[in-house]
């Protein structure tokens, strides 16, 4: 049994297919509240080289029971040879979500595993692979971000779980979105997402990731490899720190804390990964991989600039902020422990691993908006869109960036973070999103070489296209011109990043799906870079 559902109820979900998520209500499997068995499928993470992290959601048909599931893990899918696995119990406490660690597996060896209910019935039947141990030749990975459920179909998702090519997926944030059903949905793919309201409690949450989790292509990507994952600010809301959020109002929706403390519950709770808010994964002497924690912990609240621009001379008030408590160094997106972990990490990393791959949520790379981009904007540009992207230019000529909720929003604090890679003689590789666009950054501080990020662009989320008309060559040349650590840029395109390491090299791929408007793995193109060990720039 994988699924029981009233007879009274209306099937939507990824376990009955494409025909239940197309319906126009759009409405997941989480909107059915008498749901038993397995109802989304299994999940693995937190990867190592001799255990795994094994996820399930199972509801009992008496549903204030806590029940134990058993899991099985097998070297082998029909498990004739079952080598290692464990009991869980779950209940209504951790929504019916179950997760246990299994030891004693095979370094680079690929598993299968599964669940077994009290009575009997077995989960779907997932597949997982440890990380190697000691010389690796080649590692696989594809990079996530920003994956907003109503505005189109999963098609990344599709287009990764068919590769034959990769090792582990990294989801580097916006797994969800925290926006009513209305923000940003496209009326004609009919997904809409459940509950309709913004999500503010742990109700809200629990049923938004109920809702993405039916989705049959992000099921079979997280049956298929492991994921390593960590949340950015739409897990709770938009621009989050640790003090509040853009959207996050207390007149209307009260006090921040409860809401940030039922967002990270709930992803503990739904996600394949631990409890452990930052972590390395040694990928055998080949990389490093990192997962950070940039949004909930620690940050410092962004800076405003839109005071600035509405003092009475905006050009020197911008000048006095950027020449004094822009720089404050208390302002930190890690915080001093993170920051601390992350230095010591890296240095002692870089003697025994080839590359140092750090993921992070938002961009690294310093990016100032083109003069040029009020003459790009769609004909039909509201006043809102003109004023804001006049502002952006305003700062820019100031030499500001355009968002303050990046890393470039935090000079002091991404000038520690790139100079702990140099004082360790890191070949760093930052994996990153948010921007829902595609860039790639050869870093630098001091004048010195620090290291390449590649930029993730969006699973649907959309980017840039939807505010500019011009031609996005002509776009993507104006802010490579404008920005001098950016080497590359795409601005209207959908998609993944898919990431070849090998000893002496690393390759990055941006994958760009045709279209998301409806559910096909069709590509439009592709755009690959490399960075050579010890260049720390891109190869030409």
């Amino acid at each position: 049994m994988v699924l029981q559902i009233d007879r009274r109820s209306l099937v939507l979900g990824g376990a009955l297919g494409l025909g239940a998520l197309a319906l126009p209500a759009g409405r997941g499997l989480a909107q059915l509240p008498r749901a038993t068995g397995f109802t989304h499928n299994v999940a693995s993470g937190e990867p190592g080289p001799d255990s795994m992290l094994l996820w399930t959601r199972y509801r009992p048909s008496t549903t204030d029971a806590t029940i134990r599931l058993d899991a099985e893990v097998a070297l082998d899918p029909g498990f004739a040879r079952i080598v290692s696995g464990g009991s869980v119990r779950t209940g209504p406490y951790r929504d019916w979500t179950a997760k246990i660690t299994v030891d004693g597996l095979r370094p680079g060896t690929v598993y299968w595993y599964r669940f077994v209910a009290p009575d009997g019935s077995r989960s779907p039947v997932g597949r997982t692979k440890t990380l190697p141990v000691g010389p690796t030749q080649r590692f696989g990975l594809a990079v996530f971000s920003c994956s907003n459920f109503p505005v189109g179909w999963f098609n990344a998702y599709a287009h990764a779980a068919a590769r034959d090519d990769l090792d582990l997926w990294m989801h580097v944030g916006d797994y969800i979105y925290e926006y009513d059903s209305l923000h940003d949905a496209d009326p004609a793919v009919s997904r809409t997402v459940e509950p309709t309201n913004a999500i503010l409690t742990i109700a809200d949450y629990r049923l938004r990731y109920a809702c993405y989790r039916a989705d049959p292509d992000l099921q079979r990507l997280h049956q298929l490899a492991p994921m390593v994952a960590f949340w950015d600010d739409h897990e709770s809301a938009n621009d989050s720190w640790e003090g509040g959020a853009q959207n996050h109002h207390p007149d209307k929706e009260g006090d921040w804390n409860p809401r940030r403390a039922a967002a990270m519950q709930v992803y503990r709770e739904w996600m394949p990964v631990s409890d452990e808010p930052w972590k390395a994964y040694p990928i055998g002497t080949l990389a490093t991989l990192y997962r950070t924690e940039t949004r909930l912990l620690a940050r410092t609240q962004q800076a405003d600039l839109a005071p600035l621009f509405k003092a009475a001379d905006p050009d020197a008030a911008l000048k006095t902020f950027r020449d004094g408590i822009w720089h404050d160094p208390s302002a930190t997106m890690m915080g001093s422990t993170q920051e601390s972990w992350l230095a010591h990490a890296l240095k002692s990393n870089a003697r025994t691993t080839n590359w140092q791959l750090v993921g992070v949520g938002t961009i690294v790379g310093r990016t100032l908006m083109p003069t040029d981009a009020l003459g790009w904007l769609r004909r039909d540009a509201t006043a809102k869109t003109i004023s804001n992207f006049t502002d952006d230019i305003r700062a820019s000529k100031a030499g500001l960036p355009m968002w303050m909720d990046r890393w470039d929003g935090y000079p002091a604090a991404r000038s520690r973070l790139l100079r702990a890679a140099q004082q360790a003689d890191a070949d760093l590789v930052l994996l990153s999103g948010d921007s829902h666009n595609a860039w790639a950054f050869a870093l630098s501080e001091d004048g010195k070489r620090a290291g390449v990020e590649f930029a993730g662009h969006s699973i649907t989320s959309n980017g840039f296209e939807n505010s500019f008309s011009a031609d996005p060559l002509t776009v993507a040349r104006g802010f490579v011109a404008t920005n001098p650590e950016l080497r590359w840029a795409d601005t209207s395109r959908r998609g993944y990043m898919m990431f070849d390491i090998r000893p002496q090299q690393v390759s990055g791929e941006w994958l760009f799906m045709q279209t998301i408007k409806m559910r096909t793995t069709a590509l439009s193109g592709s755009h690959r870079m490399s960075v050579q060990r010890g260049r720390r720039v891109f190869a030409t």
